[in-house]
């Protein structure tokens, strides 16, 4: 796990988080951003950049830590919740290593965007609610951490490409995974409210 302060002398720790999760290395390595700017804006853009969790200062040594041990728990549970393969149509989680496989070819996704899309899979077919998706993959349930969830969301299809409306958008609720829209195209209604919502969030 890394803790990364984002007030670092000669470059911003946006960057320096951009280039560790282009390492392949650090990819997938959960990270907690630690700064100063406690603002709820703040705290919303490093969680929406990919950050597992954000701890604003002035904190205590003894909830960094619980923050540490939270973190690493919610991956380790990615890991190892459920040992073996989780596959779907085209999609084939691998939980041991953490890797995604669409029709044979690896995707590349960070810890937080696995375990989203690996508990909409394991739900397949049924609707998930927002404060629950935000309470089991990052351990909030406030509505200010909405549209956290709703770039994730985004993102996530964005690397699906054209398997990306095996995510639908159930409105009012929050998110589905329905295996048959795994490349297949899909409703073309469907897709279009859930490309006009993701947009709306952005």
């Amino acid at each position: 796990l890394i803790v990364l302060d984002l007030m670092l002398p000669g470059k911003d720790g946006i960057q320096v988080f951009k280039e560790v999760r282009k390492d392949p290395r650090t990819r997938t390595t959960p990270v907690i951003m630690l700064t100063a700017k406690a603002q709820t804006a703040d705290r919303i853009k490093g969680l929406e950049e990919g950050a597992d969790d954000y701890v604003t200062k002035p904190f205590s040594p003894k909830e960094l830590v619980l923050r540490v041990k939270a973190v690493l728990k919610r991956s380790h549970m990615v890991n190892a919740g459920e040992s073996g393969r989780l596959t779907s149509g085209d999609f084939m989680l691998d939980k041991e290593n953490l890797k995604l496989f669409l029709a044979g070819e690896q995707v590349d996704l960070t810890v937080t965007e696995f375990k989203l899309l690996a508990l909409l899979m394991e739900r397949t077919g049924h609707p998930q609610d927002r404060d629950d998706l935000l309470r089991e993959v990052w351990g909030y349930s406030d509505q200010i951490y909405t549209r956290t969830l709703d770039t994730h969301v985004k993102r996530l299809r964005e690397k699906l490409g054209r398997h990306a409306d095996a995510i639908r958008t159930v409105r009012g609720v929050g998110y589905e995974f329905r295996a048959e829209g795994s490349g297949s195209g899909g409703d073309g209604d469907a897709d279009a409210d859930v490309d006009a919502e993701a947009s709306a969030e952005s």
